[in-house]
């Protein structure tokens, strides 16, 4: 018979809120990776900040790779919520405002997740797991998916020009968003902050929109 150690009893007791315990190691890498990223982040710290030995992880998970990965999901969810609400309806306010939202919430997204993924370059088994689970943004659609849906129901109402590609829009916003991460992920894993260029915002929304407004009649 396994005897609980009294580490892992008094968080379970004291600290869990209602969690299980792999949940509670889940929270607890989750908030490290909120912390300070995931650079040098090991078992042992893991271990430290749920108040458990270190072999209590090895219980619960096939290895570290999928702890990270579950944390990591969870960190970009709670990154997210944080965030100003998507559009909703097609219709409500106009498309271009609408646009302006979804561009915002994509920059700040990713902005705030670089931290996190930028540690993970050299660990090609935990970004697989991650990409493996349902999207943690945009309703679990993702977010070019989710701004590709509105665009689309907003093309349905005549509100977007007929014969425009959403699909093609949804990238050119959603990887703009990427291009600001990518060079300083790439290239400084410790990067902590991302350059936002004046006008970016509206200046990307100005040129979508010249493409997508419908052509007005004579």
């Amino acid at each position: 018979m396994q005897v609980m150690s009294p580490r892992k009893a008094a968080v379970l007791r004291d600290g869990g809120g209602g969690q299980s315990l792999r949940e509670h190691l889940i929270s607890a890498a989750e908030r490290l990776i909120a912390l300070r990223g995931t650079v040098g982040l090991t078992v042992r710290d893991i271990a430290r900040e749920a108040q458990v030995a270190d072999g209590v992880l090895y219980n619960h998970f096939a290895g570290k790779e999928e702890l990270l990965a579950l944390a990591l999901h969870a960190h970009v969810q709670t990154v997210e919520r944080e965030l100003v609400e998507l559009p909703g309806k097609a219709g409500s306010g106009t498309v271009e405002a609408n646009l302006h939202v979804y561009l915002t919430h994509g920059v700040a997204l990713h902005t705030a997740i670089l931290p996190a993924f930028a540690g993970l370059l050299g660990r090609p088994e935990v970004l697989a797991l991650f990409a493996g689970m349902p999207s943690p943004v945009g309703d679990g659609l993702g977010l070019r998916a989710h701004l590709a849906g509105y665009l689309r129901a907003e093309q349905d109402l005549g509100r977007i020009a007929r014969g425009v590609s959403v699909e093609a829009a949804a990238t050119m916003i959603i990887g703009a968003c990427h291009e600001l991460v990518l060079p300083p992920m790439l290239f400084d894993p410790t990067a902590t902050s991302v350059q936002v260029p004046p006008g970016f915002v509206d200046d990307l929304v100005a040129i979508v929109m010249n493409g997508l407004r419908p052509a007005r009649t004579p």
